[in-house]
Formats: C-alpha cells, structure tokens, sequence
C-alpha cells in the first residue's frame, strides 16, 4: 500500500477525533462551531419562492434542456419506473407516465417520501406529474425528460404545501419552486449532463507556474513538483503540489471564464470553486468567494511577473465555456496561481479558511513523507482518476452535519 495513503489515514484519524469533540465541520463556515449542534429548524419557502434562486434550466440549478424523450427514443432507456408504495401517482393519462423518471429524480423523490411521512405521520407524498409523453407543458419542459415532478401531500392540506417545497430542498431536488397553490415543482440535473457533477476544479490545459520559471499543464502536475502560489499575507511563494482533489481528463464541463485586460489574463474554473477577489481599489484585502458569485468589476490578483508579486485587477467579462478534462490541484499552501491568476484549491464551500484546517492531515502526511524521504517514491505513482477518497469523505461527513445551503448548489457529485 502507498505510504503515503496510511499516513494520511492515521492523520484523519485525530483529525476525525478532533472533529467530533469540536462538533462542527472543518471545512464549513463555522457556524456553531465550539457548541452544541442543535437540529435544524426548517423554515418552509414561501408562495413561488424557489431554491437555488436562478433559471431552473441554468448551470446553477437543473441545467438545460436537453430534448424531449419519446417511448420510441434511444434516450427511453434512461427512464426508470418508480413504484415506491410509500408514494401516491395520480396517474390521470392511466399509461403510469407519471412513474417513469430519471434515476437522479427517482432517488431524490423516494428520500422526500420518507421526510414526508416523518413531518406528518400518515401523510404521504403524492406525484401529480411526472413524465410527460402528450405535450402538456410548456415547450423544453424538464417533465418531458423525467427530470421533474409536480407534487403534493397525500391529504391535498395547501397549508403544508411551504414545508413539502422546504423537504424537497433538503431531501437534495437540484431546483425547488413553490410555483402553484396546487402544487409544488421539483426538478434534477441531467444524469450525463456536465451540470450533473461540478466539485471545484481547473481544465486540464490551464497552466500553473513552477518555482524555476517554467509553466506545466495543470493536468501534467506531479508529486514533488513546486509550483507558485501565496502565503496568508498574499505574498508570492513556492509551494508543493500534494495531490489532485479529483481528476477526470474524459468528461466535458461548463467552466467560468474570468477575462481581465490589463494584463490580459483568463482564469477557467467551475462554478463551486474558491477565488480571491477585492471590490475596492484601494483596498487589497482577498476575500474568498465562490466563482459563480464573481461580477464583472470585482478585482482578482494577477501574477505581475516584472516585479514577482500579485496585483488586484479587474474583471472586465465573465462568461462559460465548455472543456473537456478537470482538475482539482492541492497545494500547502491552499492557493495556486493558475493562468497567472491566484485562486485557492478548494471548493463547494464558501470559506477558505476552514477548509485548509480540513486539509492539515494532507499536509501533515506529506510533510512526514518529505522528512523520511519518502516523498520521491510516490513520484512514480499515479494517483487514480476521480475524487480523492479524504476530500470524499470530508463532503459525506458535511453533508450530514451541514445544511443544504451551506454548499454550493453545483458541489460534488451526489448519489
């Protein structure tokens, strides 16, 4: 087994230990944190309130629309029956339309039948619409591809209508809209979509700078390696490339492009990604936001190679474009200087901050790694495609502890 792996291990077990007797979440914003973690009150949406609160068919919510599906389609193996018993289909068309849905919809519907019957005991979810094969909705509809349902409660009780609309959040629907006093609209990513999955990464042609002055493709990084980020005073420093977070150099995904003019600099990262910005001039402090809470005006920190520091310049354009390959670099220092552009390496939630203490057994492990000499026989071995298995778990550990709202609405895949 890779030493490295154990030592990691051994690391997350204090950091698990800590966690626990800490009862907060190291990469979370905080809250609570030092105290005791009462449950959540739920708070219902109100009339045609909707959660995330974008378009439902943009990168932030369901995503596009990508073609209505017919029973003689090749697309019709996609769909899955749902006969959940817990679960009421009204089924008016009498075909058990409302029953077939994507297998996204069907694992987010079955977990809201369960909040559903716990909220009211004898109460059930009821499917008023599911897919739809005749043409009932309005044109690009997600119910002709089974990615949404119209719902409510089995006793037909409006008044429960705002707390079933704050269950189908929780219960993990990509969009939420209490849009009727009849009903309440849910709907999900596509299963192959690039908005299906979205974690925090860079395309794999996005270059990073290396401590001798030569640029590598992010893709091409590897243990040992020094790249150029910066210290919590912002300073340029060299730092160690630890490991991807994840990696996939197959899959296309929709990336944010960030493009300023003075110097002319175009930073590429998904959506849930970290990245300093300023909003004043004269004011240099680095705020960590996500990628899709950047506007144009805001300032990000550009490499000025002349004089070898980082200066605040503003972002002209912001607009998404599509990439194949994504890569999450992890350095020491928590940042990396990308495209001459300084961002950190962490992702899905908001705060820099806790999210580097998550990540103080990586560190720890390879700081031992390097102590013992060790760390040059890891070079040689690739580290396997897909998420990481620590920050997988420091995800799974958030979600349980975390609400909803604390991550970004396009995190890490969801199963």
């Amino acid at each position: 087994m890779d030493v490295m792996l154990i030592l990691i291990r051994i690391a997350l077990v204090g950091f698990i230990c800590l966690f626990l007797a800490s009862d907060g979440l190291a990469c979370g914003p905080g809250k609570g944190y030092g105290k005791q973690r009462h449950p959540k009150k739920l708070k219902p949406l109100a009339y045609k309130q909707f959660i995330p609160n974008v378009a439902e068919k943009t990168l932030g919510a369901s995503g596009k629309y990508e073609g209505k599906i017919t029973r003689n389609s090749e697309r019709f193996k996609d769909l899955t029956p749902n006969y959940n018993p817990d679960i009421i289909f009204k089924d008016e068309e009498n075909t058990n339309a409302d029953r077939l849905m994507t297998q996204r919809c069907k694992d987010k519907l079955n977990s809201l039948a369960i909040s559903v019957m716990n909220q009211w005991p004898g109460v059930k979810l009821r499917v008023t619409e599911g897919w739809d094969e005749d043409g009932h909705h309005l044109e690009e509809s997600l119910h002709y591809e089974g990615r949404a349902v119209d719902i409510t409660t089995s006793d037909r009780d409006k008044s429960k209508y705002g707390m079933l609309s704050r269950l189908a959040v929780e219960a993990g629907f990509d969009w939420v809209n209490y849009e009727s006093k009849a009903h309440i609209h849910c709907s999900v990513k596509a299963e192959n979509s690039v908005a299906a999955k979205s974690g925090g990464c860079f395309p794999g042609s996005a270059s990073v700078l290396l401590e001798d002055g030569r640029s590598k493709l992010v893709k091409e990084l590897e243990v040992g390696d020094k790249v150029l980020a910066a210290d919590i005073e912002g300073n340029v420093v060299s730092s160690d490339f630890l490991m991807f977070l994840d990696q996939d150099p197959v899959s296309r995904r929709e990336f944010y492009v960030f493009e300023t003019e003075k110097p002319n600099r175009k930073l590429r990262l998904t959506p849930a990604h970290l990245v300093f910005i300023t909003n004043n001039v004269t004011d240099d402090d680095m705020t960590a936001v996500f990628a899709s809470n950047v506007k144009p005006g805001q300032q990000v920190f550009v490499m000025d190679e002349a004089v070898d520091h980082l200066k605040a310049v503003t972002v002209e354009r912001i607009y998404v474009e599509e990439y194949e390959g994504s890569y999450a670099p992890v350095t020491s220092q928590g940042t990396i200087i990308v495209d001459h552009v300084l961002a950190s390496c962490y992702a899905v939630i908001e705060d820099h901050k806790w999210a580097h203490w998550a990540f103080a057994p990586v560190r720890l492990g390879h700081a031992l790694m390097s102590f013992t000499g060790l760390v040059k026989k890891r070079e040689d071995i690739r580290q396997r495609d897909g998420i990481h298995w620590y920050s997988d778990i420091l995800y799974h550990i958030g979600t349980l502890l975390l609400d909803i709202n604390s991550f970004h609405p396009l995190g890490m895949s969801q199963s």
